[in-house]
């Protein structure tokens, strides 16, 4: 019974938590103002359908043909111009090195003193030896070698030669190698000198080229005695020819006027001015006889007797005289003959032989070469060229050795006369006379612009 009272209190106390519940949760929610409440209720009316009207029907089909006009293009816009600003080129510092060869030294032994490696030197020594033979380096030759700083990387070698040739091999990506030939300038030169012991005593006081006496003994040698024939007080005039590159002279000066006055005679020698070599020789303006020499200009270096060997050391006789004259130099016939021999003897090297009848021959020695065509039985005149100046056999540098063999035993080549050229026919040639005339007149005149008088002066 209790029980039943207590659910039936519990069951009375909930219902009216939930009647209280109800009566607060009503008076929380405020009234709707009557503004919003006429909006919530508004629907909009209701809106009539428009009525469409009859389109028209468009023909879409082409009643005429109707020429498009044509539309110009626009101008095109400008293009702004691109500059290429060239940024200057900045050039490596370079270090030149240079000095001459000393006798017995190599290009290879000269490019280690310049400090390049193994590597370079084989390079640089293929560049040039493309362009020149290496065996031929002389003391006297130049080398200069650039190099780029500071990592000391091969930039280009200049090699100098005589004559003002050089060689230039610049190294970059390829190799560059050009050989530079000088365009020399050729001037006329003259001088007078009185003879009072010997004539290489007085060109040398002269101031004249004291080689130029060994050309006057080898011309007048089978006519006229030095050593015996002069008496001093003789007058000597010559006129001669410089190769020059500003100046610096190039090669050897050589003689085109000789005047020798003793007195009573006048002996004249008038060098031709082509390259034969074929001088003529007067006695007081009459023609005697036409010497070709087998090398114009070069220079007498040895002459014929005994003499130290210049290679073995000992004493020899030197069967022959010797012309120094740079590689490749033309070598001439001195007389007509008939060529008996062409080759290779010995130490002689590569060889031409003439012979001149039946008793005298003629051999050119140490040639680098001989003219393509020329045959053993070939005929040849005075001053035909025979051969190139070399080094082949036994040589120091390059020369010619020229020999006069009569009945197969050396004479010498400066005093024999059997190879003098008869002057038959020049005797009657109008313009060998008119040559003596013209040298004449040329050498007083060089000699009257340097205020030359009957005193001896200095050139």
């Amino acid at each position: 019974m209790k029980q039943w009272y207590l659910v039936s209190g519990v069951a009375s106390a909930g219902v009216v938590s939930a009647i209280a519940f109800a009566i607060w949760s009503v008076r929380q929610v405020e009234p709707v103002p009557p503004s919003l409440a006429a909006a919530i209720r508004w629907v909009p009316e209701t809106v009539t359908s428009p009525e469409l009207s009859e389109a028209p029907i468009v023909d879409l089909s082409v009643s005429q043909v109707q020429t498009r006009p044509e539309l110009t293009p626009p101008p095109p816009l400008p293009v702004a111009a691109s500059v290429e600003e060239s940024l200057p080129v900045i050039e490596p510092p370079l270090l030149s090195w240079s000095r001459d060869f000393a006798p017995g030294e190599t290009l290879d032994g000269v490019l280690a003193d310049a400090e390049l490696g193994a590597t370079d030197r084989a390079e640089v020594a293929l560049a040039l030896g493309a362009e020149y033979d290496l065996r031929r380096l002389r003391p006297g030759h130049g080398l200069t070698v650039v190099t780029t700083r500071p990592e000391s990387r091969l930039h280009s070698v200049l090699l100098e030669l005589d004559g003002g040739v050089r060689i230039e091999a610049v190294f970059g990506t390829e190799v560059e190698t050009r050989v530079l030939v000088p365009q020399p300038e050729l001037v006329i030169r003259a001088g007078e000198a009185r003879i009072e012991s010997s004539v290489f005593a007085a060109l040398d006081e002269a101031g004249m080229p004291a080689r130029f006496a060994v050309d006057l003994a080898q011309m007048l040698g089978g006519t006229f005695d030095f050593r015996r024939d002069l008496r001093g007080g003789e007058t000597l005039r010559l006129m001669w020819q410089e190769a020059r590159v500003g100046n610096e002279i190039i090669g050897q000066p050589s003689l085109t006027f000789v005047a020798l006055d003793l007195g009573d005679t006048v002996f004249e020698i008038v060098w031709p001015g082509d390259e034969s070599g074929r001088a003529t020789i007067y006695r007081d303006g009459e023609i005697i006889r036409v010497f070709a020499q087998p090398v114009a200009g070069a220079r007498l270096s040895s002459v014929f007797g005994r003499r130290t060997h210049p290679i073995y050391g000992s004493t020899r006789m030197h069967t022959g005289v010797d012309f120094a004259a740079p590689h490749g130099t033309p070598v001439f016939a001195t007389a007509p003959g008939q060529v008996s021999f062409i080759g290779l003897r010995g130490g002689y090297g590569r060889v031409v032989e003439i012979a001149h009848g039946s008793e005298t021959m003629t051999r050119y020695a140490h040639l680098s070469a001989v003219p393509e065509g020329l045959a053993v039985g070939q005929s040849v005149a005075a001053g035909d060229t025979i051969g190139r100046v070399g080094e082949s056999g036994t040589a120091t540098g390059p020369n010619l050795h020229y020999e006069v063999r009569v009945d197969g035993r050396p004479t010498d080549p400066l005093s024999d006369e059997r190879l003098i050229t008869g002057v038959e026919s020049e005797a009657l040639d109008a313009a060998a006379l008119s040559r003596l005339n013209e040298a004449r007149a040329m050498l007083d005149e060089q000699l009257a612009g340097m205020g030359f008088s009957s005193d001896i002066e200095r050139i």
